[in-house]
């Protein structure tokens, strides 16, 4: 074992070192879960989380030949915030699998948000999205960039839903499931009744929606909600909300949500001009 000049940077050799524990078998923790911590993965994703107030930074693993290109990431890091370096093969053995981006880190949620703290931190126009069963990492992820690009103020979710810290989500995201304000907890018609006490308007989508989503008035708060795959919202939510669809062939049957939140978020977001 060696450091570098900057006092931070620590060469390890041995994959079995217990300061790399965080990192090791990586597919498994992310099953059973990190006690509240999680992994950014690729320097995109490192960027969002130094820059974040509502994340903390414990380590970062770095390939030895990604190293040099950090320097600015470096900068952004805390001085008390140890950076491992480690060769090709310590860190697929410590992860147990190629990491193609060779830059990993072990992130941290200062607390988690609820519903009701998001809902009453929202300004007088708002934009939320909602998620109701949730349950792939991919959409997941999609659905944050979606969100972030176009700056909905937060996503709630029902404690269904997987989680958005998930690696895989992170990384879909391209971080902005560390950007994106979010509530994960309860059920979906806790947080709908929340949203209608708090004067939102709810527009739940769904293909056989009673209105075009082109033909819905506008509205100073606005809620999107969106639900899984396949099985979509539950009959008693679609019964009683004003429902949206978004015009397509008749010929095909649905999109992928997280294609439908983001034509949903452009119609409704502060971009559309409407």
């Amino acid at each position: 074992m060696t450091a570098s000049p900057d006092q931070r940077v620590i060469r390890i050799d041995d994959p079995r070192d217990e300061r790399l524990a965080p990192y090791r078998d990586v597919r498994e923790r992310d099953l059973v879960g990190r006690e509240g911590r999680f992994i950014a993965e690729g320097k995109v994703v490192l960027n969002v989380l130094l820059t974040s107030p509502h994340f903390a930074t414990d380590s970062l693993l770095v390939l030895e030949n990604r190293l040099s290109g950090l320097s600015e990431q470096l900068k952004l890091c805390p001085p008390d915030v140890p950076v491992y370096c480690v060769s090709r093969e310590t860190m697929d053995a410590i992860a147990g699998f190629p990491v193609h981006r060779g830059i990993l880190a072990i992130g941290r949620r200062s607390g988690p948000h609820t519903v009701d703290t998001l809902l009453s931190a929202m300004p007088e126009h708002g934009l939320v999205v909602v998620l109701c069963g949730l349950s792939n990492h991919d959409n997941m992820g999609s659905i944050f960039r979606n969100a972030a690009a176009f700056e909905a103020d937060c996503i709630l979710m029902d404690e269904t839903s997987c989680d958005p810290l998930y690696r895989k989500a992170i990384r879909v995201s391209v971080g902005a499931a560390l950007k994106v304000p979010f509530a994960r907890e309860g059920s979906i018609e806790a947080i709908v009744s929340k949203l209608q006490s708090a004067g939102y308007t709810i527009f739940a989508l769904s293909p056989s929606g009673r209105t075009s989503i082109n033909a819905a008035e506008p509205v100073q708060r606005t809620a999107l909600l969106l639900g899984t795959e396949g099985e979509g919202l539950p009959k008693a939510l679609l019964d009683r909300l004003q429902t949206v669809r978004i015009p397509m062939s008749k010929s095909f049957d649905s999109l992928n949500v997280a294609t439908a939140s983001g034509i949903a978020l452009a119609r409704f977001s502060r971009f559309s001009g409407l």
